[in-house]
């Protein structure tokens, strides 16, 4: 009996041994990725109009989504907020309090949702099936470089873009919220944008953005890695895409719990 608990014992600290060594060699080379996507970025050729393809995707055509998201979780906290200082008779704080809320940690992390959900998994999806079609190796046989060509514009457009889309989403969700208060609650203009000049610091705006741009890193890395190391034909595509969505949404949290503690600790 007790040699067959040691040898259940062994079999199961050798297979979670396994997947240990198997996730520390993904992570890896993930890093290893990213490394060199990063010194392809200041390598020529630089390739100006597939960023601008990629800025047009990512950013102009998730302007729409944005910008209804924007309005409505604007209005919504707008909503939440409101009921709450209604019992303090506090209604004036409500633009300031959206404001702060929208530029610390809603509007790039929605935005980083958005772009995840949508241009993230179409990234995926497009490098997904160029590799399994073996596109991508007929790129390395005719001497194009796959990190330069495929990854590079992407990691470029996404960067310049979520600060941009993070920007508008502010706008947008502070317009939002002054609606509801205006209509709902008779908030004075007056003092509700005075309340937001009064909370919202340039300090807010700045980690607003300097989490978006780490977003903005995070979805381009994965959605370019997971599509250039996929396989299996179709069915390996939509496998692909799938996990990588839902790695981004997760290492966003992560990634979101992390810069928030080390801005509020410095």
């Amino acid at each position: 009996m007790s040699s067959y608990i040691r040898n259940k014992s062994t079999l199961l600290f050798s297979v979670l041994g396994l997947r240990i060594i198997k996730g520390v060699s993904r992570f890896g080379a993930f890093l290893l990725f990213c490394w060199e996507t990063v010194k392809h970025v200041f390598r020529r050729p630089y390739r100006f109009e597939l960023i601008a393809q990629q800025i047009e995707f990512i950013g102009a055509q998730s302007l729409n989504i944005v910008i209804m998201t924007g309005f409505f979780t604007g209005a919504v906290f707008g909503l939440q907020l409101g009921g709450i200082f209604k019992i303090f008779s506090s209604e004036a704080m409500l633009g300031g309090a959206t404001g702060k809320a929208l530029t610390r940690e809603l509007a790039p992390l929605m935005v980083a949702f958005l772009t995840a959900g949508r241009s993230g998994s179409a990234m995926t999806a497009e490098i997904s099936t160029m590799n399994v079609t073996e596109q991508v190796d007929a790129m390395e046989a005719m001497a194009v470089e796959p990190l330069s060509y495929l990854a590079v514009p992407r990691l470029v457009a996404s960067v310049i873009v979520f600060p941009l889309l993070t920007i508008i989403f502010i706008f947008i969700g502070v317009i939002g919220s002054y609606v509801i208060a205006v209509s709902l609650f008779d908030v004075d203009v007056g003092l509700f944008l005075d309340k937001i000049v009064w909370l919202v610091e340039p300090k807010d705006i700045r980690d607003g953005l300097i989490k978006s741009v780490i977003f903005s890193v995070i979805v381009a890395f994965i959605a370019c890695h997971s599509g250039l190391h996929a396989t299996g034909g179709a069915k390996g595509v939509g496998i692909a895409t799938t996990n990588a969505v839902v790695t981004m949404l997760l290492m966003v949290l992560a990634s979101d719990f992390l810069v928030t503690y080390l801005q509020v600790r410095w």
